[in-house]
Formats: C-alpha cells, sequence, structure tokens
C-alpha cells in the first residue's frame, strides 16, 4: 500500500510538473480529467504539492477547494485502514 501511495502521488505531482511545462510551451495539454482521476486514485497529495511548487491550476477553483478536500478524505481513510 505504502509503495502505491508513494508511486501515484509521484505520477501526480510529475503530471502538474510536465502540464505546467506544456502549458508555458503551447504544447498538448494534460486534460483535467486525467488528472483528477490520479489525484481520486491517491494521489491528490501528489497533485496539491504540484499544484502549489508549480503555480499551476492555481486559478481554477475546483482545484483549490476539491483538492484539498481530496487529501483530507484520502488521509482519513488512510488512518482509519491502519487503525
Amino acid at each position: 500500500m505504502e509503495i502505491y501511495l508513494l508511486i501515484i502521488n509521484s505520477i501526480a505531482f510529475l503530471i502538474m510538473g510536465i502540464d505546467k511545462h506544456k502549458a508555458r510551451h503551447n504544447k498538448w495539454r494534460i486534460p483535467e480529467r486525467r488528472i483528477w482521476m490520479i489525484a481520486v486514485g491517491g494521489g491528490a497529495l501528489g497533485a496539491m504539492i504540484g499544484m502549489y511548487l508549480f503555480r499551476h491550476k492555481t486559478k481554477h477553483k475546483n482545484f483549490l477547494i476539491i483538492l484539498p478536500v481530496l487529501v483530507i478524505i484520502e488521509t482519513t481513510l488512510l488512518f482509519f485502514l491502519y487503525y
């Protein structure tokens, strides 16, 4: 479980950085739906860290509001799974 979470959060973090790079260079972008799927699949923390570190999607209210809520939900679920 820990390895899965490490991998999915790393992927989410990298996707935010890659999408920001593509946005700056007017290239094909990663669909928001894919970012959300990875975040819901356990990568919300990585996506949120990437969002703030790369300053990407910070003007989108759904990312600013839902992503932190998703981090709380995923953390709570992990807590109940382990204890």
